[in-house]
């Protein structure tokens, strides 16, 4: 940590107090005119508005505006949360928290890393983990109650977007899936165009969002396109998880600067509550009320512009021309507790400036107002909150997202292109390994092998594409969280959209390993060859949807799922014939439930059913043998093929096991949102502390309607 200022200052002191406030009131005077004089002239009267709500706005003398009694007042009262830690007991995470945020006002959670924000952030719009336990009272308005999809939304620290699409495309597909069937597609794209250049992107519309490897836009640039892709709703709560993350000074006063207009844009009383970590002085001039946190502990809440003399009047003066976020900062953070001592032996620990400032706070008239506010705030008579707002139905959310995710996979060469080169060459290699390979009693085990290898090892190659598609599950999880659209939707538009890509990565290398090594000839054999190989791939996708849904981690689910399909491919009826298995586990259930021995014995019934082979087979007694074996001979006693059903109902099977695996993937995705509040909700009951109320998301609390 930074050393403190000298240890004179670390004692209360009252007499510098006034000629601090009058330095700190001149430095940001004069920061905010360098900032105005710098703006456009079509921005100055937004910022001359904004400086005077910030400069006259008073926590301790404030009434609602009777203007935004119709926007969300958000108020918290004893709000802690604890984590599982074991044997050791629950870990406390926030403690006793109170506050509040108003419609038309930015409310800025600041402290050193692990001190809670965005646990605290996490809580007001619940989106906590189930393995945390809250208690305390969240209400909206006063009261407990739900609002209506698109009144609150959430954007992460994170920003999760599909790289291959520029900004127009990714707000305006945004648009189609939020707004209603009601606007038209003129008007869904004349909001898009409104909002991007309300964040001021209108330079970067037509360029790609880009990521690893692809050029793209910048990182301030890509956390406005995720603001503007949750403000195309016009919400009235709007949750920031450390919009600044990463970014430089520069660009973090512009995002913020852009979110502050946010809360009185086209006369609505927006609610803002942004996590930050260690603003500029710039940006800290844009906040409206504080609440600094260290240890999940309070050590301030209040305006924003009254933190200095705070900690003015508690002794600790913030130094003449330094940030005040940095000097908060340097004074509350124990990361660094041991350099503090070394360079000021003797002087107070950081853990007693701390208990000395929750003190100070404590005894303060602002500690006394935060509740009185509350309660303030809970006594007002609020306009009708919607309860019901209509979104795009889902036939539309389908349509959209297919057609997104199809360009998606069209212009990332990894998702399917990259796969299509290495399947062409392993079918070249198939080929010519395995060319010409007659119709001899040796070409029956070459027959097997070849059919073999592609309905195992070229199918296996489809988790090559399990990296882009846990992308594509962090973005549905985003947008799931925020109510864009449902899992259905999702689960239904991945498949469509995937289909002609599997069609052709089926075709093309099936056609070079089905006709050089001179298969069966007719098209009607070669047709069923290339839907068994189209279903086996489309299995393998749905599979590792399933291990996706389970094991969201790169490495680990790739891993999962080449396991899987390995212990499938051992029991599938070639490596070990079906009557040659344990019966006990390795042939039921496995080999009954692996793919693999259906797509086997599909493709040896195509293969060989009324086939006829040269049997040049010598009997060691000498005695003949038939000139001639068939193919059902062959099924029947050399591959141990179930002969009970055609080639099309291993085919049937196959199809219906895709529909099995992508039903379960949707049934883990929904089972996951519903058991999961269910899991907090429990937890919270044995809890001996107060009742957990409300959050704000459609996975973990009832603040959204649900969306299938």
């Amino acid at each position: 940590m930074a050393s403190l200022p000298p240890r004179s200052t670390l004692q209360p002191n009252s007499s510098t107090n006034s000629e601090i406030k009058t330095a700190f009131e001149m430095e940001s005077t004069a920061m905010i005119n360098i900032v105005v004089q710098n703006k456009s002239d079509q921005e100055e009267d937004a910022d001359l508005n904004m400086k005077q709500l910030i400069r006259t706005r008073d926590i301790d003398h404030h009434e609602p505006a009777d203007d935004h009694l119709d926007g969300v007042f958000l108020t918290w009262k004893d709000l802690c949360v604890t984590v599982s830690n074991g044997k050791s007991g629950p870990k406390p995470i926030l403690q006793s928290l109170t506050g509040y945020a108003r419609p038309g006002e930015l409310l800025a959670i600041m402290g050193p890393s692990g001190c809670g924000k965005s646990t605290l952030l996490d809580a007001l719009a619940g989106r906590l983990s189930s393995n945390t336990r809250q208690t305390g009272e969240i209400l909206i308005n006063g009261r407990k109650q739900v609002l209506a999809y698109g009144t609150s939304a959430y954007v992460t620290q994170d920003d999760t977007l599909m790289m291959t699409l520029t900004v127009r495309e990714a707000v305006y597909y945004s648009a189609q899936l939020q707004l209603p069937d009601s606007m038209s597609k003129s008007e869904k794209k004349e909001r898009a165009d409104m909002t991007i250049r309300e964040m001021g992107l209108q330079e970067a519309m037509n360029t790609r969002i880009g990521g690893w490897g692809v050029k793209g836009i910048s990182g301030g640039q890509k956390r406005r396109v995720s603001i503007c892709i949750e403000i195309l709703t016009r919400p009235k709560l709007l949750f920031l998880d450390e919009p600044t993350s990463g970014l430089d000074s520069a660009a973090s006063y512009y995002v913020m600067s852009r979110i502050a207009r946010l809360g009185q844009r086209d006369g609505i009383g927006r609610t803002v509550i942004a996590s930050i970590h260690q603003p500029s002085s710039e940006v800290f001039q844009l906040f409206h009320n504080l609440c600094l946190l260290s240890s999940g502990r309070a050590v301030y809440f209040g305006r924003a512009s009254a933190a200095n003399e705070f900690f003015s009047s508690s002794g600790f003066p913030c130094p003449t021309l330094q940030n005040p976020s940095d000097h908060f900062l340097k004074t509350i953070n124990t990361d660094f507790e041991e350099d503090f001592e070394e360079g000021l032996a003797g002087a107070l620990s950081t853990e007693e400036v701390i208990q000395l400032l929750i003190k100070s706070y404590k005894s303060s008239e602002r500690y006394q107002q935060v509740p009185k506010q509350v309660a303030e705030i809970c006594k007002q008579a609020y306009g009708d909150l919607e309860t019901k707002r209509s979104h795009a139905s889902f036939l539309t959310q389908c349509l959209v997202l297919t057609r997104r995710s199809f360009v998606n996979m069209y212009r990332d060469l990894g998702y399917y292109w990259l796969r299509l080169a290495i399947y062409i060459a392993l079918a070249i290699g198939l080929g010519t390994v395995y060319f010409n390979i007659g119709h001899s009693y040796a070409s029956i085990q070459a027959r097997g092998s070849l059919l073999t290898f592609i309905a195992s090892f070229l199918t296996f190659m489809a988790i090559g594409g399990f990296p882009s598609f846990v992308e594509d599950m962090k973005i549905f999880e985003r947008e799931r969280l925020n109510g864009h659209y449902g899992a259905g939707a999702f689960v239904i538009s991945n498949t469509f959209s995937a289909v002609p890509y599997l069609l052709l990565v089926s075709i093309i290398p099936g056609a070079i390993a089905y006709y050089l090594p001179g298969l069966r000839k007719g098209q009607e054999y070669f047709l069923y060859f290339v839907s068994a190989l189209f279903a086996c791939m489309m299995l393998v996708e749905s599979l590792m949807m399933v291990v996706a849904s389970i094991v969201p981690n790169y490495l680990m689910g790739i891993i999962t799922g080449a396991g899987i399909q390995g212990l499938m491919i051992l029991v599938g009826g070639f490596f070990r014939l079906p009557n040659d298995l344990p019966k006990p586990v390795w042939k039921y259930p496995l080999h009954e439930i692996a793919f693999h021995k259906y797509a086997y014995q599909g493709m040896f019934k195509n293969e060989f059913e009324g086939a006829v082979f040269q049997n040049n087979q010598k009997l060691d007694g000498g005695g003949s043998v038939p000139m001639i074996i068939t193919g059902d001979e062959i099924l029947r006693d050399t591959w141990q093929a179930e002969m009970g059903y055609s080639k099309w109902g291993d085919l049937a099977i196959l199809l219906g096991m895709i529909a099995c695996y992508r039903l379960l993937f949707l049934v883990i995705i929904k089972g996951t949102e519903k058991f999961k509040p269910l899991i907090k909700a429990l937890k919270s009951r044995t809890s001996k502390q107060a009742a957990v109320l409300v959050g704000v998301n459609p996975s973990s609390t009832p603040l959204h309607e649900e969306n299938l």
